[in-house]
C-alpha cells in the first residue's frame, strides 16, 4: 500500500467514525423526542381528568397521580418554609417558595404536603422578604401533582443561607421542616405574571412543546451526511489526480 493510499484509508476511518458518532447522537435525540411526546400525551390526558381532592391523593400511588390536577386546603407553615434557590422565571433571577401545608383532614396526621407556592424575584437568587411573600394562614390552591426528583448526593442546603436549598430532596426537606412530607409535590397554579416583585407569582407549568430534539437530530444526521459524502468526494478527486 502506498503512502497516499494509507493516508486516504486513515481519513476514511476517521470520516466514517465521525459519521457513526453523529448518527448515534441523532438517534439519541429522536429517542428523547419520543419520550417528550409520550410525556406530553400523558399531560394532556390527565389534564382532562377531574381534579382530585387532597384526601384522595393520600391513598393513591404516585405513578397514577403524577400530572393530575388536585385541590388542597390547609394551613401554611411559613415558619418552616424554605426557598429553592437560584431559580429563574421569564429570564429573571429568583426563588421558588417551598411551603409545607398541614391538610385540614385528621387522616393526614403530622404529615404535611409540600407546595411549590410560587416564584419571587431575588437579585441574588436566594434572599426575599418572607413576610410580604405570605398569602394568609389558611390557603387553598388548585395544583398540579408532580414528583420529587431522584435523590442527589451532596449538601442540600446552601452554606450562605440555611433556609435556601439547592435541590428538592424529600428526606432532607422533611428533616429541615421537622415533619414528614407526603411523597409528592404540588405545583400551585394561577397567574404566572408577578403584579408585585415581592409577592409570589405562580410557577410556569411544564411546557407541552416538543423542544428542539427533532431539529437537533436532523443536524446530527446532516453532519453524518457531510462527513460521508465529503470523504467520498475527496477520495474521488484524489484518485483522478493520481491517474
Amino acid at each position: 500500500m502506498s503512502r497516499a493510499s494509507g493516508r486516504l484509508l486513515l481519513l476514511g476511518v476517521v470520516a466514517f467514525g465521525a459519521a457513526a458518532g453523529c448518527i448515534r447522537l441523532g438517534m439519541w435525540q429522536l429517542d428523547r423526542l419520543g419520550q417528550r411526546r409520550a410525556q406530553n400525551a400523558l399531560l394532556r390526558q390527565r389534564a382532562n381528568l377531574p381534579a382530585v381532592s387532597i384526601s384522595e391523593l393520600r391513598t393513591q400511588d404516585t405513578s397514577v397521580i403524577h400530572w393530575r390536577h388536585a385541590t388542597i386546603r390547609g394551613v401554611a407553615d411559613y415558619d418552616a418554609e424554605l426557598v429553592h434557590a437560584t431559580r429563574s422565571q421569564r429570564g429573571a433571577p429568583g426563588v421558588f417558595l417551598l411551603t409545607p401545608v398541614r391538610v385540614l383532614d385528621a387522616a393526614w396526621g403530622d404529615t404535611a404536603v409540600l407546595v411549590l407556592r410560587g416564584y419571587v424575584y431575588a437579585p441574588d437568587g436566594r434572599t426575599i422578604n418572607r413576610e410580604k411573600a405570605r398569602e394568609g394562614d389558611t390557603v387553598s390552591f388548585e395544583t398540579l401533582v408532580t414528583s420529587f426528583p431522584a435523590h442527589t448526593p451532596g449538601n442540600v442546603t446552601m452554606p450562605s443561607d440555611t433556609r435556601a436549598v439547592r435541590v428538592l430532596d424529600r428526606d432532607s426537606l422533611a428533616r429541615k421542616m421537622r415533619r414528614p412530607l407526603a411523597p409528592f409535590v404540588l405545583l400551585a397554579l394561577g397567574d404566572t405574571v408577578p403584579r408585585d416583585i415581592e409577592k409570589p407569582a405562580r410557577i410556569i407549568p411544564p411546557s407541552l412543546s416538543e423542544g428542539s430534539h427533532q431539529s437537533y437530530a436532523f443536524q446530527w444526521f446532516g453532519f453524518a451526511t457531510v462527513a460521508i459524502f465529503g470523504f467520498a468526494a475527496f477520495a474521488y478527486s484524489t484518485r483522478r489526480r493520481n491517474r
